[in-house]
């Protein structure tokens, strides 16, 4: 089967997992295992690097900028602001501290980071502002629940989002009630953040399940690659693992290649139940 796809509007289809950067630029010491997990992730065709100006207080992405230097042709380059620099001047000047840490002129992708200081209609003129300048090719939101889409959706403009980044993954599936559905039916991709639920942190067990383990022994894979296999199995979704080593690096590259099948993506249905109501965004 080729393997798993996501394409943002006007963009190249690009593998459906990416690399995610938190927590990287906190630990000196760490900088170079860092720098050559991004690289390996590139040469292995996760090209969409994900990053943000809060990470380690802008740290993320000189450890990015670093990654990419000479390479930025190759990559789908995604960063955020924080939501008290989403409008006016702050919004311009915090891009282009971005662009400063990560040694390029111009992002694929910014999201606001979470719906905070400024009215949609105020971030979405900023980011309208950014792509005149050349500064930006595309934005898009972070940590957007329905009502803040679908208010979104009313603002002038609103409607050039080009993707909703939430926390998503098998043990937190609340956005399946209609959040989901609703960036389906209108071809929003969704990035799905902490799809391991940091390796496993944020959901007791998961990594340990009986059936994700069972499933994952069937395929001769580990269960952190059932976990990415099954997020990406939902149409438009992308996931962003972070990998702060090379060897997780090529794990979740490989995780593209695990096909589930229906009776294997029932299994973990019935495993981790998706709520048959509405329930607040999950966010960390």
């Amino acid at each position: 089967m080729a393997e798993k796809r996501v394409q943002f509007v006007d963009g190249q289809p690009l593998a459906a997992i990416g690399q995610g950067t938190w927590y990287m630029g906190e630990n000196p010491r760490q900088r170079q295992n860092e720098v050559a997990a991004l690289r390996a992730g590139i040469d292995l065709g996760l090209t969409l690097i994900d990053t943000a100006e809060m990470y380690a207080d802008g740290g993320a992405e000189v450890v990015v900028g670093e990654a990419i230097m000479g390479r930025r042709d190759e990559v789908f380059l995604v960063s955020k602001v924080y939501p008290w620099n989403a409008g006016s001047q702050k919004a311009i000047a915090a891009c282009e501290a971005s662009l400063r840490r990560l040694g390029t002129d111009c992002l694929d992708l910014y999201l606001l980071h979470w719906r905070g200081n400024y009215s949609l209609a105020e971030t979405v003129e900023a980011m309208e502002t950014l792509i005149r300048q050349g500064k930006i090719r595309r934005w898009g939101v972070s940590n957007l629940d329905y009502d803040d889409m679908q208010a979104l959706w009313r603002v002038e403009g609103g409607q050039a989002c080009a993707t909703n980044q939430v926390l998503y993954h098998l043990a937190s599936r609340g956005i399946e009630f209609d959040l989901l559905p609703w960036c389906q039916q209108h071809s929003l991709p969704v990035m799905a953040y902490c799809p391991l639920a940091q390796a496993g942190r944020l959901r007791d067990g998961l990594l340990e399940n009986a059936t994700v383990r069972g499933i994952a022994h069937g395929h001769g894979v580990s269960a952190a690659q059932v976990l990415l296999a099954w997020v990406i199995s939902h149409q438009g979704v992308m996931a962003i693992p972070k990998a702060a080593s090379v060897t997780h690096v090529k794990e979740n590259a490989a995780a593209l290649e695990v096909n589930l099948s229906e009776d294997e993506l029932n299994q973990l249905d019935r495993a981790f139940p998706a709520p048959g109501h509405k329930t607040p965004l999950d966010m960390v």
